[in-house]
């Protein structure tokens, strides 16, 4: 696997794109970076907060995860249909003692009235039961769909391509995560209950009102034409208010991420009161949004009622001259009152409901659109495996064979680059912004395929083997050391998970950490915070580096290692890389000529091209432009 063993860096410090500023000792103080495409530029899938996705996937991703619960949800639907029937017997049982048991109670026959109040309990009591057991499973079956929804984001965006985190910013990613779930959240612990509870009550209602009269029944039918129109103009309209909430919500998380994430360059640039006034037309922007979202459900909460209160009236006065004609029994007539009007009943509900599910399935779409992305560095079909290394050989050969490479922009960063590093051979690249050279480092740990042409290990194609063995035998630092909230011992683990505290410490102390992890308040158990903000930039590299030392790959990538340092820290670092690369192939990215020094071999770049190749001391001899940079550096530190 190709590890980046001090972690994702999200600020990316890539030669390719970033612009350092000036510093004595940089070989690129004043070129500019090369040109990218902007994250948002026309044309860009990844510009947009809601992603593409294939025609269905909302449906197939919410199949997927109700189907390893299919038993749950089946009882759950008997449950819901036990519960339904009880409720809605109790108008029949209301047409009964009407019609038969007050004219039996005439006759002193109290038989009728008894039943009909026994059989009332009883339908009570098997309501609340079958409806408390439905909620116990249903809510089981919420809880591990959520849970597995949450895990499916997560695991999907560790694996997706550096193209993607690159382009599509982590603040969408939280929101596909938080508030999308959440909106997915409510839907199924309540609406979803609430909604089905009104499908399946609408669907006995109806039935009854045609058992007990099939003119009532009729024109209940008759009714629900305006609503249905009423609901199908609603949900059009709700659609689209509710996917532009949705977007507009993950614009305010966005800008709130980026801000707290950058909250170094804001205080120092004083963009406080600028940022204030973004957000400020992003969250005003949300609450019209949502403004209009509120009242459109409002629209049709004044409509529908009137529409059922017209129904429901027209409907008992048709009724009632039917009794007094003798065409229809009076408890009749009462039962379908009360049908009718638990007909009506659920609308108010039945709109927010439809809000609820309105904005799940925006949400739904957007998670389903998250997860259709594939990475563009996929695993292979049939993974190889390395070949065994001699013994005693160091590190592993590195053929960089008819390489070309372009990102979206267009335009080749390498064209047809070829390169052989040799195993157990220390490699620096100098050269200035934009010449290709940590385009080449992520090209060998495999962060990006070439567009065209191969990258070898022992001749083995990087396409071929599987991310695992791949990062057991290549691990990349980069100039940030980023380390995770823990303590020291278990960010030094991440480049063994299973090691010792034995052979943390043996890491450690051939690195030359140990003495400052002994220091710290609780030692190797000591918790170096957020990015390590606990400790220094130097001490986070050695922590790294020991990290990159209990890995024991054959190929290390140094992407500007020593870059952000100071002097001491500097020398520090420089000591614990001697020890890191010692008998292994090695690639170093020196920004930083002191970091040179160490190398057996320098390839200049320029414009994705070797233009000068040679041993450090070869190339500080001539009249090349590494000679010329040397003595430039060297008369920085005069």
């Amino acid at each position: 696997m190709t590890t980046t063993v001090n972690g994702q860096d999200t600020d990316h410090h890539d030669d390719d794109r970033s612009r350092p500023g000036p510093e004595a000792g940089r070989i690129d103080p004043t070129e500019p970076p090369e040109a990218l495409e902007p994250a948002d530029a026309a044309g860009d899938p990844y510009a947009s907060d809601e992603l593409p996705s294939p025609a269905g996937a909302s449906r197939e991703l919410l199949l997927s995860l109700l189907r390893p619960h299919w038993a749950r949800v089946a009882l759950a639907a008997v449950l819901l249909l036990a519960q339904q029937a009880a409720v809605q017997a109790v108008p029949l049982l209301v047409a009964f003692a009407i019609d038969r048991g007050v004219p039996a109670l005439r006759e002193d026959d109290n038989g009728p009235l008894i039943a009909v109040a026994v059989a009332y309990l009883l339908c009570a009591l098997g309501a609340g039961v079958f409806q408390s057991f439905f909620i116990r499973v249903s809510a089981r079956v919420n809880q591990n769909v959520l849970l597995e929804l949450r895990g499916r984001i997560y695991r999907h965006a560790q694996a997706l391509s550096l193209d993607f985190h690159d382009r599509y910013t982590s603040g969408r990613l939280i929101s596909r995560s938080t508030s999308d779930v959440q909106s997915l959240r409510e839907l199924l612990n309540e609406g979803l209950q609430e909604m089905l509870l009104i499908l399946v009550s609408l669907t006995y209602i109806g039935g009854l009102l045609f058992y007990l009269d099939v003119g009532l029944g009729a024109a209940a039918v008759v009714s629900f034409v305006p609503l249905s129109l009423l609901v199908r103009s609603y949900r059009r309209r709700s659609a689209e208010r509710f996917t532009a909430r949705s977007s507009a919500i993950a614009a305010v998380i966005v800008k709130f991420t980026e801000t707290v994430n950058g909250i170094r360059p804001v205080q120092a640039f004083r963009r406080e009161r600028a940022n204030d006034e973004a957000f400020d037309r992003l969250n005003r922007r949300h609450e019209r949004i949502n403004g209009d979202t509120i009242l459109e459900m409002a629209r049709f909460v004044v409509l529908s009622r009137l529409v059922a209160a017209v129904a429901v009236a027209g409907i008992v006065l048709w009724g009632a001259q039917r009794v007094r004609a003798g065409e229809l029994e009076l408890g009749a007539l009462a039962a379908g009152a009360l049908y009718i009007r638990r007909l009506y009943d659920p609308l108010d509900r039945f709109a927010m409901l439809l809000n609820s599910y309105q904005s799940a399935v925006a949400s739904l779409h957007k998670i389903s659109g998250l997860l259709a992305q594939r990475p563009d560095v996929p695993e292979p079909d049939e993974p190889a495996a390395l070949p065994e290394r001699p013994a005693g050989r160091p590190g592993r050969e590195v053929v960089f064979d008819d390489v070309r490479f372009a990102y979206r922009t267009g335009g080749d960063v390498l064209p047809r680059f070829r390169l052989t590093l040799a195993s157990g051979e220390t490699t620096a690249l100098v050269g200035a912004t934009g010449a290709g050279k940590s385009t080449l480092a992520k090209l060998l740990a495999r962060f990006y395929d070439p567009t065209d042409g191969r990258v070898l290990l022992d001749g083995t194609d990087l396409r071929r083997l599987s991310l695992t063995e791949l990062r057991r035998g290549v691990v990349m630092v980069t100039q940030e050391a980023f380390l995770f909230s823990g303590t020291v011992a278990e960010n030094i683990a991440l480049g063994k998970p299973d090691a010792s505290r034995a052979e943390i410490e043996a890491a450690a102390r051939a690195i030359g950490a140990h003495e400052f992890i002994v220091e710290l308040p609780d030692g190797y158990d000591t918790d170096v915070r957020k990015r390590g903000g606990r400790i220094s930039a130097g001490q986070r590299q050695l922590v790294a580096f020991a990290r990159v030392l209990l890995a024991d790959p054959a190929v290390v990538i140094l992407d500007e290692a020593t870059s952000s340092l100071d002097i001491p820290g500097e020398r520090a670092v420089q000591d614990a890389m001697v020890t890191v690369l010692r008998d292994r192939t090695a690639l170093v990215i020196a920004h930083r000529l002191s970091t040179v020094e160490i190398a057996d071999r320098v390839l200049v770049m320029e414009d994705g091209r070797v233009v000068e190749d040679g041993a450090p001391a070869e190339l500080v001899a001539g009249t090349g432009r590494f000679s010329d940079l040397h003595r430039a550096w060297r008369e920085s530190l005069a």
